[in-house]
């Protein structure tokens, strides 16, 4: 049985999934997803509802294979050292510090 987002995601979470239908996403198939969007935006209580829900150890899996490309660089290097994340996969495709995300 697989449970869906759309049944265990914390309400604050939902706007930041909005090109997505929640019912049709998977909680365990779609962990990075849900991982990137919740260490970028959510808030204190939605970030301990990730750590329940999959684990420091998923998470610091996450940091180590998808961090330096899904999160902003201030958001990576926030959890990197917050969570011991010592070693990850560099980005093939290096761009200069904070091109991607000016506004």
């Amino acid at each position: 049985m697989t449970k869906t987002i759309a049944l265990m995601l914390p309400a604050g979470l939902k706007p930041y999934f909005q090109e997505y239908d929640p019912a049709q996403l998977d909680i365990m198939r779609d962990s990075t997803l849900v991982i990137q969007r919740a260490l970028e935006f959510g808030t204190w209580e939605e970030v301990r509802w990730l750590f329940e829900t999959y684990g420091a150890k998923r998470i610091r899996l996450f940091l180590q294979l998808h961090g330096e490309r899904s999160l902003r660089p201030v958001t990576f290097s926030y959890w990197r050292k917050l969570l011991g994340v010592r070693k990850w996969q560099k980005s093939p495709l290096p761009t200069p510090k904070g091109e991607l995300w000016k506004h």
